[in-house]
């Protein structure tokens, strides 16, 4: 079942060329942070090309209930009018967060320094993920959790009343636990340092640093040392959403893989912890070239050109680029399977324990399509067949995994025989206008009656 509704199964069969421009909605991971800071500041923050799916809706929410005014004006246009650092106020009610790890992650890392006490919950793909690497930290700063076994939803959070400042090591590559840290860290008193061995996506210091938080990051022997000075008065912004890399990954890998294609994809953020998917696909042999390269907001941002490329090859992704592409494994699998030779892909633990077992998910579907794959517990390997050789001809499991479900669909434009996922329903979460966008451009899916 969907995470909010009956299940939607989907076909995805071959298809002609690709072709036309692919405007991908705004980022996933710089709406949710536009909307938590913009409850956090002092007045008006507004946003244009705010990504509209289900899981930056219910953070929307969560911010309504902490006591701002969120106002949706129409075409990816938001106001957020915000309460200030310490000045949430406690839910009525219980916060949903849906499908969203990273929504609920960063909520409750906004919300743990303030006096207040507040229940989160899912669906059951949410209610299924580990929270203590989130409630650990945080409880340093005295943010006492109790949950379900195993440190899952739905669980209850009580904020410190008297926050204390903390030093923290992330002991694994999370952005999400880095910037729940930092979030926590502005209504402590004192710096709050954070120490991360591999460098992850930093828009949540780059959004800090522009809602006027003193933060600092410097490169040390023990890696990137974030330093945030507490108890700022953050000053409202205007914020223009870059469009999003992770949903800009569907279009650039299907147009890669589908005979005669040639597509534009416009105004994606290049932020360099979000964009080791397209130095990779390049190391590939892929036929995409960065147009029109500029900075907007901070982050730098460029048109995507890509045409179809027929000689890819498998090649070996560095373990330390997997902080930067950690979403688009699943996608680049499917990629893979039309590369020549094997595409081994180490230090990818984070998959394991994502909207599903990532790993699992697209290694048990790959399998069933006449694809090899081997797997362990931080590594996976995929051993292509070609362009054109792939039999395809499986229902996958999508998992409520939004990801998985939209990267068998690509899978499907370029196989000698359709593909299929159990449940189509979780796409909303992030990518709302997957079918009609990719339709546009000539892509053949369509929903099965049931």
């Amino acid at each position: 079942m969907s995470s909010h509704g009956d299940p939607i199964p989907m076909t995805s069969s071959a298809c002609g060329p690709l072709s036309g421009t692919a405007d991908v909605p705004g980022d996933k991971s710089i709406s949710h942070r536009s909307l938590i800071l913009g409850a956090m500041a002092v007045g008006e923050t507004t946003i244009t090309g705010l990504l509209e799916g289900q899981d930056v809706l219910d953070t929307g929410r969560a911010m309504q209930a902490f006591g701002a005014e969120v106002i949706n004006h129409g075409g990816g246009s938001w106001s957020v009018h915000g309460v200030g650092v310490g000045g949430f106020a406690e839910p009525d009610q219980v916060i949903d967060c849906g499908n969203s790890g990273t929504g609920v992650r960063l909520i409750m890392g906004a919300m743990a320094t303030s006096p207040i006490s507040v229940t989160f919950t899912g669906d059951a793909s949410l209610n299924g993920r580990p929270m203590a690497r989130v409630t650990d930290p945080l409880a340093l700063f005295g943010c006492e959790a109790v949950g379900r076994s195993g440190g899952r939803l739905p669980m209850t959070l009580v904020g410190a009343a008297d926050p204390v400042p903390v030093e923290y090591t992330v002991p694994v590559p999370s952005a999400q636990v880095k910037s729940a840290v930092l979030l926590a860290g502005l209504n402590a008193p004192g710096q709050t340092v954070v120490i991360e061995a591999e460098a992850t996506r930093d828009h949540t210091e780059r959004m800090l640093a522009g809602f006027g938080a003193e933060i600092s990051t410097e490169v040390t022997d023990a890696g990137r040392v974030i330093t945030l000075k507490g108890q700022p008065e953050l000053k409202p912004l205007h914020i223009d959403v870059p469009r999003d890399p992770s949903s800009a990954a569907f279009p650039v890998c299907a147009a890669l893989i589908v005979p005669g294609s040639d597509v534009l994809v416009p105004n994606i953020g290049l932020n360099p912890t979000r964009a080791g998917l397209f130095t990779t696909l390049r190391e590939m042999g892929a036929d995409l070239v960065y147009e029109n390269e500029r900075e907007e907001g901070g982050e730098p941002v460029a048109d995507l050109r890509v045409r179809f490329s027929p000689d890819l090859v498998g090649i070996e992704v560095p373990a330390e680029r997997a902080a930067s592409m950690i979403d688009e494994y699943p996608v680049l699998s499917v990629v893979a399977s039309f590369a020549k030779g094997q595409t081994h892909m180490p230090g990818v633990k984070e998959l394991r324990v994502k909207e599903s077992d990532r790993i699992d998910a697209m290694a048990t579907g790959l399998r069933a399509a006449g694809v090899t794959v081997e797997d362990g517990p931080d590594w996976w390997t995929v051993t292509g067949l070609g362009h054109g050789n792939v039999p395809g001809g499986a229902t996958c499991a999508s998992h409520l995994d939004h990801r998985i479900a939209m990267s068998f669909l690509v899978m499907g434009m370029a196989t000698q025989k359709p593909m299929s996922v159990d449940d189509g329903g979780p796409i909303a979460t992030s990518f709302p206008i997957f079918e009609p966008l990719m339709g546009g451009l000539g892509a053949q899916l369509r929903r099965n009656n049931r």
